[in-house]
Formats: C-alpha cells, structure tokens, sequence
C-alpha cells in the first residue's frame, strides 16, 4: 500500500476501495498539541476537497479535507476520545475516518511522497 499525500495535509493509504486519511505529521506539528477533533459521520457522502472533519488545537481550528469523493465507512473514535493520539501518530493511529472511494480516477491527482516532501520543504 502506497501512500499518497494532498497539498492541503491529508495523507491517504488506499486499499482496494477503501481509503484511510489523516493529517500529516507537518500538519499535526504545524497546529501544536490537538485538543478537539470533529470526525464525519459514518454513512455521509462527501466530495473530493469537502471540508470533513476539524481539528482544534491550543493555537488554531483547521478544516480536514477529503482528498477524494466518496462514502465515509468508518471514523476512528479514539482520536475524537484523545485528539492527542494524531500528535504522537499522525501517521499512524492518529487517522482520521475511512472512505469507499467513489472515483479511483481521482487517485492520480494526489502528491507522492518526494512531491509532499518538497511542497513542505
């Protein structure tokens, strides 16, 4: 499973027609310590670049947007519990929800990670 990244701070793991997304590791840094995450709900439908979660930090709100359209399947409880969790994972068990993809076209207007890499250099 390769990784996928949006100029807007999404990461993006796709398998079959499921995609995992959370914030970057820069994105979480950039924030500071997270102290509220509004996750979708499950069964909502949102676009490619829809506004589709928050997160809060001591410093600022920020939008989490769909890199992809789709259906949301799954939201991951524990961070909206422990926000903290996308501080000390962002990559990892910090994710964010779960969508079906609905356009896999879509796929091939997402960053690698060498161009992620040099947009936040």
């Amino acid at each position: 499973m390769s990784r996928s990244f949006t100029e807007d701070h999404e990461w993006i793991d796709v398998a079959g027609e499921i995609a995992t997304v959370g914030i970057t590791d820069h994105a979480q840094a950039a924030l500071g310590d997270l102290v509220f995450v509004d996750l979708p709900k499950v069964g909502s439908r949102v676009k490619k670049g829809d506004a589709t979660a928050v997160v809060e930090s001591v410093k600022a709100a920020s939008d989490v947007y769909s890199p992809l359209a789709g259906e949301i399947v799954e939201v991951n409880q524990a961070v909206a519990d422990e926000p903290g969790l996308i501080n000390q994972d962002a990559g990892g068990a910090g994710w964010m929800f779960k969508l079906r993809i609905a356009d896999a076209g879509e796929l091939s207007g997402l960053l690698d990670e060498a161009a992620y890499s040099a947009l936040t250099a």
